[in-house]
C-alpha cells in the first residue's frame, strides 16, 4: 500500500492511496499461502485512514507537536517529566486510540499503545522513537518516527490484517537527556537497565529525577514495572531521520542502519587560579587557555583516528571580563563504530590532557556521564526493512549507513533485536530549527516501514491456537 508520489511536492499526500502490488514473499492473499503463515489481504483503506496516514498528515502532526515547547518565538524545547511532556503524551495517546490501539503510560512516563495480533496476548513487535527534544530543536528528530509507527498500525488495523504478533508503539519520554544529563532514560526503563542511582540526578534548577517523577504523578519506586521481558518481544523497529548527509548525496530517500555508534560522554573540569587580568603570562594559571588547548587537541586527535568528538557545553568561572579564568567545565561526547577504537582514543586524549595541564600548572578532573556500547542491528530485521525499501522505492540494494547519533534502540537492544530505517533529511541538518524532510520521502518511509512489518509477519509462524481463534 502506498501514497502515490508524483514529481510535484504538493501532490503525494492528497491523492487517494492505491493498493501496492506486493511480492509473494510478503505472504499476502494474492500469493499462495504458505502453511503455518498468515496471509494478509491487499485492500483499499477507508478514506479517513488514507488521509490521516498520508505524508502531509504526518508532517502536520509534527507541526502540532512542535507547539508544545518551553521556548518562545516558535523555537522548540520539550523535556522529560514536564507539562509539555504530559501534553504530547496525551496527544499521541489520542492518535494511538484512533489507530485501534489500547493505550497506557508506563511507569517511566513512556506513552504506549498496543494492537493485538491474531490472538490476544502474543509477544509484540515494538515500533517507536521519542517525543522529547534538545534545546532549539527541529520538528522531526524522534517525533516523525513515533508518528510513522502510529500510521503503520493504523493502516494494518484498518485493513484487518491478523498478525502472528502484537504491534506496540512506544513514544519514549526521554532519549536526548536534555533535562537530567542522562540519555535514554525512557528506553533504559523499558529494557530493565535503569540504574536507581540515577534518581539522584538533578536538573538545572536542582530538582532531582526522583522528585520529578513524583511531581509528574509517577512512583519512582515502581520504575521496574516499565521493564519488558525478552520473551514478551519479537523485536524493535524505529524510523528516524538520518541526521547526516549521505542519503541526500546518494539521491536516495531511505536507508538501513547497520550499526549505531557507541558513545561515551564526560564532564571535564580544568582547575587553575583566578587572578587579575593584569597578571603577567608567566605568572598565570589560566584554566580557559588550558581548556582551549585541550579542546583543540581533542578535535585533532579524533579527526586523525576517524571518529567523532564534540565539546558542546562549556562554562567559565568566574566569567568576568577582567579576571583570569580559574575554572572551566566542559562536556565531551565521543563516538565510534567500534568500542575498542573509541576507548583507545579516549586513553590518548586523557594522556594529552595530563601533559597539557602539567605544562600549564593546572589540574583536571573527569567524570563519565554516559557509556553506551555500539549496537549492531539484527540481520533478520534489517532484511525486513530492506524488503520494504525495495518494494516501495524500487531500490534493489538499499544503502547501509552507520548511525553516528544515538537512538533508543541502543537501550532496547539489551532486551530484544533492533533495526532502523533512515529517512533523508535536507543537508543532513538535525538538532536545529532548519531540520527538514520532504513529503515524498515521508510517504516512502511510511510505506517501507509498513511493508517491513508485513514482511516479518509473513516470515513468522502462526501462533498455536484453535482455528476459530485465528479467524
Amino acid at each position: 500500500m502506498t501514497d502515490p508520489i508524483s514529481p510535484s511536492p504538493a501532490s503525494p499526500a492528497t491523492a487517494d492511496r492505491a493498493p501496492l502490488e506486493l511480492p509473494a514473499a510478503f505472504g499476502h492473499a494474492a500469493a499462495p499461502t504458505t502453511p503455518g503463515r498468515l496471509a494478509a489481504p491487499v485492500t483499499a483503506l477507508p478514506p479517513e485512514v488514507t488521509a490521516r496516514t498520508s505524508a502531509l498528515s504526518l508532517l502536520a502532526r509534527c507541526d502540532e507537536l512542535a507547539a508544545y515547547s518551553t521556548l518562545p518565538n516558535g523555537l522548540i524545547r520539550r523535556v522529560y517529566l514536564t507539562n509539555e511532556h504530559r501534553a504530547v503524551n496525551a496527544l499521541a495517546a489520542t492518535w494511538m486510540r484512533e489507530a485501534g490501539m489500547t493505550t497506557w503510560q508506563d511507569a517511566a512516563g513512556n506513552q504506549c499503545g498496543r494492537l493485538e495480533g491474531a490472538v490476544p496476548g502474543l509477544p509484540a513487535l515494538v515500533l517507536g522513537s521519542h517525543l522529547d527534544t534538545v534545546p532549539s530543536a527541529g520538528r522531526y528528530d524522534g517525533i516523525l518516527g513515533v508518528l510513522t509507527a502510529i500510521a503503520v498500525v493504523d493502516r494494518i488495523h484498518a485493513a484487518g490484517i491478523p498478525l502472528p504478533f502484537a504491534l506496540e508503539v512506544v513514544a519514549f519520554g526521554d532519549e536526548e537527556g536534555t533535562r537530567f544529563g542522562r540519555a535514554l532514560l525512557g528506553s533504559r526503563a523499558l529494557a530493565g537497565t535503569f540504574d536507581p542511582d540515577w534518581l539522584d540526578l538533578t536538573d538545572e534548577n536542582g530538582v532531582t529525577l526522583r522528585d520529578a517523577y513524583t511531581t509528574f504523578g509517577l512512583d519512582p519506586q515502581h520504575l521496574a514495572a516499565a521493564a519488558r521481558a525478552p520473551e514478551s518481544l519479537v523485536g524493535y523497529l524505529e524510523a528516524h531521520i538520518e541526521q547526516g548527509p549521505y542519503l541526500e548525496e546518494a539521491d536516495r530517500p531511505l536507508g538501513i542502519v547497520s550499526t549505531i555508534a557507541g558513545a561515551r560522554r564526560f564532564a571535564i573540569t580544568v582547575n587553575g587560579h583566578a587572578g587579575h587580568s593584569g597578571t603577567p603570562f608567566d605568572r598565570r594559571k589560566d584554566a580557559l587557555a588550558g581548556a582551549s588547548e585541550i579542546i583543540t587537541m581533542i578535535e585533532s586527535t579524533a579527526r586523525a583516528a576517524g571518529l567523532i568528538a564534540t565539546v558542546g557545553h562549556l562554562e567559565v568561572f568566574p566569567n568576568a571580563v577582567n579576571v583570569i579564568p580559574g575554572r572551566v567545565e566542559f562536556s565531551l561526547d565521543l563516538r565510534a563504530e567500534f568500542d575498542e577504537q573509541r576507548d583507545r582514543v579516549w586513553n590518548d586524549i586523557t594522556s594529552a590532557i595530563t601533559a597539557i595541564c602539567e605544562a600549564r600548572g593546572l589540574t583536571f578532573a573527569v567524570r563519565q556521564t554516559h557509556n553506551a556500547p555500539a549496537v549492531a542491528c539484527s540481520p533478520r530485521l534489517r532484511g525486513a526493512i530492506s524488503a520494504g525499501i525495495t518494494a516501495t522505492a524500487g531500490d534493489p540494494d538499499p544503502m547501509l549507513l552507520l548511525s553516528r547519533a544515538g537512538h533508543d534502540g541502543m537501550a532496547v537492544a539489551d532486551v530484544t533485536d533492533i533495526a532502523m530505517l533512515f529517512i533523508r533529511c535536507r543537508g543532513g541538518v538535525s538538532h536545529h530549527p532548519d531540520e527538514h524532510v520532504e513529503a515524498p520521502d515521508v510517504s516512502a518511509a511510511t510505506d517501507a516501514f509498513e511493508l517491513a512489518v508485513l514482511s516479518l509477519a509473513a516470515a513468522t509462524p502462526l501462533p498455536t491456537a484453535p482455528d476459530s481463534e485465528l479467524r
